[in-house]
């Protein structure tokens, strides 16, 4: 991540365009480089104890009528 932005060079395109290709880059992707993205994003938002730690379990019952 240490490579700078190239600023000399701008792309602009169609949002609905820019979407569809990362859907198709995506659904192309290898599922190990997706569960590497999901974990590495997971980690960047929630912290490195939501990939080491356990899932909570909530159980609820609720009463019915």
């Amino acid at each position: 991540m240490n490579e700078r932005m190239d600023r000399t060079r701008i792309v602009v395109g169609k949002a609905e365009e820019m979407d569809r290709n990362e859907r198709d880059y995506w659904s192309k992707a290898p599922i190990k480089e997706r569960l590497e993205t999901i974990t590495y994003l997971r980690e960047c938002f929630y912290g490195e104890e939501a990939t080491t730690g356990r899932l909570q379990r909530i159980h609820t019952v609720f009463k019915q009528s």
